[in-house]
């Protein structure tokens, strides 16, 4: 069969950046999916998308369906001849309806059963009639949000859509997709070659694209802006922000990318970095340059989509746009050094956190208390932790956290700073909203840490004593995520305390204002418990692991974690699927069976493989025992699994429920002693192999 070269591009109006890859990506997987289904093979498709158009490049596609052949099923033989052999009633039902007569006429084997057929010769369509229709079914299941129609045409798009190209090889396939007669013409860069461009096959598309000022790869004209920036950055020896977003938006924005770099006034640089990084990057889609250490330097880089004579002109327009936007972030900071964090109290009076629960002010008032106590396990000074708790909120009421509500806790940390704190009440007013996402980093300082486990527990215990739970899809004060940042910031910091004690040390802070103080404890720790399995999840710890950990019910985060760790460590070792069984079936029999009191009696030992099975016993134990109080468990599980072969032995050649009671019962013993040392780590039994 024939293989073909296939170009499709359809033009449009700027497509919207931000969803420019995603809408590329599914008409590639959408066209794929629609050749598959048809039957058509082919070698390869690239996708292409710039601003102003979605393209599909298929390299060696059939040009035709095969041919094929279908079954009609008809009666059963038996019925459908009668005893001189001739059609019944139901065979000639069966060729009228087929349009056949008796010549045409097949059988086949349904089982037990013979019937008639007839096969049908199907000749497969051809790449012209199938492949319009596959890419018109593509574009309509775009994921588009919003779809618009343009003009008088009936069919919607995201954008208006220009004109469409439909090539095969050197040939336009007739088509008329979204409302366009499909031919032969692309069309170069709105500015630089505004012109009609005749492809006359379909190889030639990437290059006179490239010769109309238009890199129709997305990833070329993304590794052109990533070079560009480089070499600028590199320049005034610095180094870009690209964040993967932003540059994935820029590259989004531009069919010739021209990168530039422009500069503003180094006396915006006393304004938090973060609130000019902030309005340079979401306002100008500007790529911010810092030094070495972090600082941001005074200038920025900016992608064009036009190559000019005279690049000092956009440069300087740039620069005349960032003006005011720098000028605004300074105004705030400037303003609100009038007033000290501490005297913002009032406002913070006036701001309701919950209408149960008070105000701001309430809550750090709350915070502040509970942190105190807080610092007999994290470590901190009582004094920092107090008066960065009362300091955390006032932020809020700040002119430049109510333009960059981003900046909540950093423009705290830049004022505290400003007035004269030391770095610990400082650092924590940042710290306190970390981590604030799955895998960002924790606080660095003990403060922070002390402020960011009061502030969640706060909420977390007042939101569970007004009955206002997470249920379903409804968490609007994100207690899950919460919950997770609480047990990483006890885990990750080793602290040494219960779920149910920090829960009890918030309640204090309620007073009466919660109703129930049992029901509230009960509910918060089976809550943070319950987040176990989503945060181990997240690391790629398998469920069975959880659950051999979760059986003992360990009640502190870190003493969780290392059980975690360690049976996660054991399950890859060779052994461990053989005692994981072997514990199991110990399980089993010490259910059914009430276990003896009392020790092992070495004298009523008579099988040698339960008398190695003790020995070994009697040698691991005090090995294993110093590890478990040490909570070394991923050591302790190590050395059990030396255990295999004695274990293996016995299940062998001992038979545990003897019909002489005393060696019934001694065997018991030796097989709770067993499992006593296993389950003192985890219950190994339920681990899956």
């Amino acid at each position: 069969m024939t293989q073909h070269t296939v170009l499709f591009e359809l033009g449009c109006e700027e497509l919207p950046p931000k969803s420019l890859k995603t809408l590329r990506d599914a008409l590639q997987a959408e066209t794929v999916k629609g050749l598959q289904e048809a039957g058509l093979n082919f070698a390869s498709i690239e996708a292409y998308a710039a601003p102003r158009r979605l393209a599909l490049k298929i390299v060696d596609v059939d040009g035709a369906q095969a041919d094929s052949q279908k079954r009609f099923d008809g009666p059963a033989v038996q019925a459908a001849y009668d005893a001189e052999g001739k059609p019944t009633k139901a065979l000639e039902g069966f060729m009228r309806g087929q349009g056949i007569s008796a010549e045409q006429v097949s059988t086949f084997q349904a089982g037990k059963v013979e019937k008639v057929c007839y096969y049908k010769d199907i000749q497969g369509q051809s790449l012209d009639v199938l492949l319009p229709q596959i890419l018109q079914t593509a574009l309509d299941r775009l994921p588009i949000a919003k779809r618009m129609r343009s003009a008088a045409s009936r069919t919607e798009f995201v954008r208006p859509v220009k004109w469409v190209v439909l090539l095969k090889d050197d040939q336009v396939i007739p088509a008329t997709i979204q409302d366009h007669q499909a031919g032969n013409l692309s069309y170069g860069h709105r500015f630089h070659a505004p012109e009609a461009i005749t492809l006359a096959n379909a190889d030639e598309y990437l290059p006179k694209l490239k010769a109309a000022h238009v890199v129709a790869s997305f990833e070329e004209r993304q590794a052109m802006i990533d070079q560009q920036v480089k070499a600028l950055a590199d320049e005034v020896n610095a180094i870009a922000i690209v964040p993967a977003d932003l540059r994935d938006e820029v590259t989004a924005l531009v069919e010739w990318p021209v990168a530039l770099r422009a500069s503003f006034e180094e006396r915006f640089l006393a304004v938090p970095q973060e609130a000019l990084i902030t309005t340079m990057q979401d306002n100008q889609k500007y790529f911010c340059l810092i030094n070495a250490d972090g600082k941001l330097q005074p200038y920025f880089i900016t992608v064009s989509n036009i190559e000019s004579k005279d690049p000092t002109q956009i440069i300087e327009g740039n620069e005349k746009v960032v003006r005011p936007r720098l000028s605004d972030a300074e105004f705030f900071f400037l303003q609100d050094q009038k007033q000290p964090l501490a005297s913002r109290k009032t406002k913070l009076a006036n701001m309701v956190f919950q209408a149960e629960l008070g105000t701001l002010w309430d809550k750090s008032e709350r915070i502040a208390k509970l942190a105190v106590a807080l610092t007999a396990i994290t470590g901190a000074n009582a004094q920092d932790a107090e008066k960065a708790a009362l300091l955390a909120k006032c932020d809020l009421t700040s002119e430049l956290v109510g333009e960059f509500p981003e900046l909540q806790g950093i423009a705290g940390t830049y004022y505290a700073r400003l007035e004269g704190e030391n770095d610990e009440v400082a650092e924590a007013l940042g710290e306190q909203y970390l981590p604030k996402f799955a895998g960002d980093v924790l606080p660095k300082t003990k403060t922070g840490t002390t402020i960011a486990l009061a502030d969640r527990l706060d909420t977390l215990v007042g939101i569970f004593g007004i009955g206002q739970a997470p249920t379903g899809s409804k968490d609007p004060f994100a207690l899950r995520r919460s919950a997770i940042g609480i047990l990483r910031l006890i885990i990750e910091n080793e602290l040494d305390v219960t779920i149910e004690e920090l829960v009890n040390l918030a309640l204090q802070g309620y007073g009466e204002i919660v109703k129930d103080h049992g029901k509230t404890l009960a509910d918060a720790v089976a809550f943070l418990e319950g987040r176990y399995r989503a945060k181990y999840e997240d690391q790629g710890v398998a469920v069975d692991v959880l659950q051999a950990v979760q059986a003992l019910s360990p009640k502190s985060p870190l003493d969780f974690d290392k059980r975690v760790n360690a049976v996660n460590h054991f399950r890859a070792l060779p052994e461990a699927a053989a005692l994981a069984a072997a514990n199991k079936r110990v399980a089993n029999i010490l259910a059914k069976e009430a276990t003896p009191e009392g020790a092992v009696v070495e004298a009523k030992l008579v099988e040698d493989a339960e008398k190695a099975l003790f020995a070994e016993l009697q040698a691991v134990t005090p090995v294993v025992e110093p590890l478990l109080a040490a909570k070394d468990y991923t050591e302790a599980l190590s050395k059990l699994a030396a255990l295999r072969a004695p274990i293996d032995s016995f299940f062998d050649g001992v038979m545990v429920m003897a019909d002489d009671a005393e060696l019934k019962a001694n065997r018991l013993r030796l097989l709770a002693q067993l499992r006593h040392l296993f389950t003192a780590v985890a219950d190994v039994s339920v681990l899956q192999h």
